[in-house]
């Protein structure tokens, strides 16, 4: 029996946090509670095929609107024992689906595989060309000063990527959204190297 692709339930949760977390232990995405799931529960989508005789959930990805017409997915995680098999492309195509469905004009995401997102048809932008809620969670990340994933982003209408995307060396809006007092003060605290602070061990 193939994988099915279904809307998260209330009980899929528990297996959520351990494979998202799992991943999260090696910097590869950030954690997730409980109560985060919970929250925006009907914005996730799980991938459940059967291992070891019973029917468990196997991948997983959300779809987080940042504006009326940008969605992320965030998120995106397929159990080890499904790797190779094309879940993770299926589980994309079914959040793009949603997207459509909840009439955005766009889909981006933050990965480290940006290969993998430009077989789905995705293209590679400069990151701060995307909405600065791109980047509300990122702030917490251990990773936010020295982030080495990319921006992609896939147009869910028949304009080119290049024509929705503004100049980003200027102050202006990319797509009529971005603006540069919203990412400006998030570039400057990028480009800021964080403070250590010594314990009282260490002195």
């Amino acid at each position: 029996m193939t994988a099915t692709i279904r809307h998260a339930r209330p009980e899929d949760v528990p297996y959520l946090i351990e494979m998202i977390n799992e991943f999260a232990e090696r910097d590869l995405m950030l954690p997730r509670t409980e109560r985060s799931i919970l929250q925006a529960l009907p914005d996730w989508l799980v991938a459940e095929d059967e291992v070891d005789g019973e029917r468990r959930v196997v991948g997983c990805g959300a779809l987080v609107a940042l504006t009326e017409d940008l969605a992320e997915i965030r998120s995106l995680a397929v159990h080890a024992s499904q790797h190779g098999k094309g879940l993770g492309s299926e589980i994309v195509d079914h959040l793009i689906a949603l997207a459509r469905a909840r009439e955005f004009s766009q889909v981006c995401a933050l990965t480290l595989r940006e290969n993998f997102f430009q077989r789905l048809g995705f293209e590679i932008v400069d990151r701060w060309s995307i909405s600065p809620k791109l980047w509300q969670e990122c702030i917490y990340c251990p990773k936010f000063h020295r982030c080495d994933e990319v921006a992609v982003l896939k147009n869910l209408t028949n304009r080119p990527v290049e024509e929705t995307m503004a100049n980003t060396t200027q102050p202006a809006a990319w797509n009529g959204l971005l603006k540069w007092q919203a990412w400006q003060p998030l570039k400057l605290a990028y480009n800021r190297k964080p403070i250590h602070l010594h314990s009282d061990e260490e002195r």
